[in-house]
């Protein structure tokens, strides 16, 4: 009888079921094909539906406004919000007490109106950055990328990416605008410490290990950007113009590893222009090579505004209209803005049927696979109550403390590391030591921990540590004159900043096309003209009011920027720079009486465009740089030993021209070093660093990057020798600027490398390191020396630890083509381990030789290998080869 009952009960299930099934529409169907699925969803949506499927924003849904989402969207990133917080809150603003669970709650909430109120249900992806830990209050704030990269660990790679994934996961965020992969090709660019270093092979390596991890959680990754982000002279979003065989063999190596090795769903385009054509539109870049060669299945998205570029950058579109047509129809399929109402720049094409409907059904296909891939059609929302159970923040910052530890590398060690337990005084010098930088695209990290404290934590009690900044990034040398001291009579009423009068040609001639109150001269006109109503590039501006001071003194005035101003004060002409030139800062000084008003009159013309003009002073400018320096100094006197830490500045569209550190930091390590104690420098920074002026002067050098908000802690574990220094560089270091750009990836030259008053070598090259220990390689061999096209073999040696401490040695292979039909690298990274081995331990370490090691581009573009010898290279870095033998291909 509970048999019969039971088969009953099992009956009526699967009829239910199957009437559910049948009353269900196809697309809302999980029984169902996803490909079925979509073409039945897409059959039913309009011309604007499909636009909004294409379109991502940080986006806002106040109260009231919710109608204006009716047709969908393809995604949003959403702010922070307060527990009590409206669901719908403001984008886009992070708080550092940001609740976890408040913040998926919001979530919820915007998914809840799209799934249930817009016409179709359409869930949305819910977008952040996650470079080295989601961008959030309360998520782990790991090593930046570029650390990351530096313990040529892909398993550390791979166990960080999987703890970041699950704390984006858990907050109902589906997609990371990471990782960055492009090759940091020229170490003057500021944004080289988002990426995995200069080598085709590490990149891919690293990116990987980060992306599958992603992937295999349900996050989707979007790598960037799509291609080559940094053009001559290590400057953000320049135009390259390399060959295809070129860009064949480094730049687009990390993203097909990125598409055939991790199955990303997503890619971004950069802001640039490959040959010619901007990324966001190149059929080349989009078409051809991603979704035709390489079998792109994803959706290729556009960097924030970028695909207006065409017209306010590149020049190759006539209005944002036909930017978007010609953006679609090379192959971008989600065009990325910044703000709801700039929908209206983009949609024409899709209405007005300028736009092939056959490309963009297939846009919105790639979109809708992702939706449905993911399983946001049948479980939209994320389980709020589960987020503690997922998330262990005390396993997660162990893993940023393993991380950091990993990462850093020991650039110079002269007995000074790791700190002997016998030193009674040690002084701790450097802002860096206490401000515990997390680096570019970071949260505000989960409880950061300073290298002061790490060191204060590490150190036995008997040890005293004692801090003196030395230096202050903070302090300038001029600041941007505030509005507070600036006046001019509006409406016969005193208004607080000046009067703005813009004109339409150079002359200052009739009347002026637009006035305003400006609160202070500080400005900057690259894609735009200060107002509709003006040209960007033949224009003036004159601004006009008093200035009055709060105290009597002698101040510097003046102004800064790329020429062609003047400034006027009390009817006089203090600083004259109207003829074009470059950029520059003029100042004057000028006594002023407190409290008395001086006319202050400021021209300024552009006739070329990328403009900058700011009005400075000295006044308010605190930077006793001289008394911290010999209050660091005197400190390091009263010391047995000195850990200085110094840092740069660097960033999106902050790039270097100078590698050295600023700031008289450089200054600072030749006064302490002179007073004779030993002398440990750390490097905070995620690129290269000149050193010419002071490695010699002092005793230890480590590179410990940023290394996320445990770094204090993986810092400590290196200086006190808890943990073994293995990090090995993934970029190379020039001793001069001269050099660049520099790195061991780089066909024969045509005679030498050298110039007649420097090297043509680096400071520091691609993959060193050192260690607190001594490894020894022997005994290479080949299980076959000679193979067949196509066939792999194995490659055996012995590494031991012939010293005092037990360590990790990270093993690198290099491979040469003796000789090709075109030029080949000189030696190309084709393999690498990370080995732990205890003291006098000795271990077999293999490499399989394979087919794809030893592929090249010809010059017909193929991939090919040759026949004839390949040397075959073990080494400790690129310019460290320890062992050498050559495989012969038949």
């Amino acid at each position: 009888m509970i048999k019969i009952l039971r088969l009953n009960i099992l009956f009526f299930f699967v009829c239910t079921c199957s009437a559910h099934a049948q009353n269900t529409l196809p697309y809302k169907n999980a029984e169902l094909p996803v490909e079925q699925r979509i073409g039945d969803l897409l059959s039913r949506m309009t011309p604007e539906e499909k636009f909004w499927q294409l379109f991502m924003i940080p986006g806002e849904i106040k109260p009231g406004e919710e109608r204006k989402y009716h047709h969908g969207i393809f995604g949003l990133q959403v702010s922070a919000a307060s527990a009590t917080g409206d669901a719908a809150g403001q984008m886009l603003q992070y708080q550092a007490t940001e609740d976890t669970k408040a913040l998926a709650t919001k979530i919820n909430g915007i998914q809840k109106y799209f799934v249930e109120k817009s016409r179709l249900g359409i869930p949305l992806i819910f977008f952040d950055e996650t470079l080295h830990g989601l961008v959030r209050g309360g998520a782990t704030s790991f090593p930046q990328a570029i650390a990351l990269a530096a313990t040529w660990d892909t398993a550390m790679m791979a166990e960080v990416a999987h703890a970041i994934a699950l704390e984006t996961k858990a907050r109902g965020i589906r997609q990371s605008l990471s990782p960055v992969i492009n090759l940091a090709s020229d170490v003057r660019w500021g944004r080289t410490e988002e990426t995995y270093g200069e080598d085709p092979f590490l990149s891919a390596s690293m990116g990987v290990a980060y992306m599958g991890a992603f992937e295999r959680l349900g996050v989707i990754t979007t790598p960037k950007h799509f291609l080559a982000n940094a053009g001559e002279g290590g400057r953000d979003s320049y135009p390259i113009h390399w060959s295809e065989w070129y860009l064949r063999q480094t730049h687009l190596v990390p993203f097909k590893a990125a598409i055939q090795k991790a199955g990303v769903r997503s890619i971004m385009t950069a802001y640039n222009s490959v040959n010619g054509k901007p990324s966001t539109a190149n059929e080349w870049l989009l078409t051809e090579w991603l979704k035709k060669e390489t079998g792109f299945k994803g959706f290729v998205i556009s960097d924030a505004s970028a695909t207006g570029g065409s017209t306010v950058l590149h020049m190759t579109a006539k209005d944002y209209p036909e930017s978007s047509q010609q953006a679609i129809e090379a192959g971008l399929d989600v065009i990325f803005q910044t703000d709801y109402e700039h929908h209206k720049l983009f949609i024409p094409p899709f209405l007005n049927g300028k736009l092939n409907g056959v490309r963009i059904d297939d846009a919105v296909r790639r979109v809708l696979k992702a939706k449905f891939e993911l399983g946001l059609f049948e479980n939209p929302y994320v389980d709020v109550l589960a987020i503690d159970k997922l998330v262990s923040v005390t396993k997660h910052k162990n893993i940023s403390a393993k991380a950091a530890q990993k990462s850093i590398v020991l650039l110079k060690n002269e007995d000074a590391l790791p700190l002997s337990a016998t030193l009674k005084k040690i002084a701790v010098i450097g802002e860096d030591a206490v401000e515990a930088r997390l680096g570019g695209y970071s949260g505000p990290g989960n409880g950061k921990i300073s290298i002061l404290d790490g060191l204060k934590n590490a150190l036995p009690s008997t040890t005293t540590v004692s801090f003196s900044p030395g230096y202050s990034r903070k302090g300038e040398a001029l600041t941007t004159i505030p509005s507070r001291y600036l006046s001019f009579l509006k409406d016969g009423k005193k208004t607080e900043g000046l009067h703005g009068a813009y004109f339409d040609n150079m002359n200052f001639n009739g009347k002026p096309v637009m006035e305003r109150t400006d609160a202070s001269i500080n400005f900057r006109w690259t894609l735009y003209a200060p107002d509709q109503k003006l040209p960007r590039d033949f224009f003036a501006v004159r601004w006009e009011g008093l200035l009055t001071s709060d105290v009597s003194a002698t101040f510097l005035i003046g102004l800064e920027g790329n020429d062609g101003y003047q400034l006027y004060l009390n009817d006089s002409l203090m600083v004259d720079q109207s003829v074009k030139r470059s950029f520059t800062t003029v100042t004057k000084p000028y006594f002023f009486e407190k409290g008395k008003a001086c006319r202050i009159r400021v021209d300024f013309t552009e006739p070329v465009g990328n403009a900058h003009i700011r009005l400075v002073w000295n006044k308010d400018v605190d930077n006793p740089w001289q008394k911290m320096q010999d209050d660091a100094v005197a400190l390091a006197r009263q010391s047995d030993a000195v850990v200085l830490v110094a840092g740069i500045h660097e960033g999106e569209f902050q790039d270097r021209a100078l590698l050295s550190l600023d700031h008289h930091q450089e200054e600072l390590i030749e006064a302490v070093a002179a007073t004779g104690k030993p002398v440990t420098v750390l490097l905070v920074g995620g690129s290269a660093i000149t050193m010419s002026r002071w490695l010699d002067k002092i005793h230890a050098v480590a590179m410990v990057w940023y290394p996320g908000e445990e770094g204090g802690r993986g810092v400590a574990d290196i200086l006190t020798g808890k943990e073994n220094p293995a990090g090995r560089l993934p970029i190379t270091f020039p001793q001069h600027e001269a050099q660049l750009p520099l790195s061991y990836w780089h066909l024969p030259t045509g005679r030498g490398d050298d110039y007649h008053n420097l090297s043509g070598q680096p400071l520091f090259p691609f993959g060193y390191g050192l260690s607190y220990t001594r490894f020894q390689y022997s005994n290479l061999q080949l299980a076959k020396d000679s193979i067949a096209s196509g066939e792999t073999t194995r490659l055996t040696f012995t590494l031991t630890n012939t010293g005092d401490y037990d360590g990790d040695e990270v093993v690198q292979l290099y491979v040469r083509d003796e000789l090709a039909s075109v030029a080949r690298p000189v030696m190309e990274l084709k393999g690498f381990q990370r080995i732990s081995l205890k003291k006098k331990e000795t271990k077999t370490v293999q490499f399989d030789i394979t087919p794809e090691m030893l592929e090249m581009l010809n010059a017909q573009n193929q991939t090919v290998i040759e026949a004839g010898d390949f040397r075959i290279m073990i080494g400790a870095s690129s310019r460290d080869i320890r062992l050498k033998t050559t495989l012969n291909i038949r």
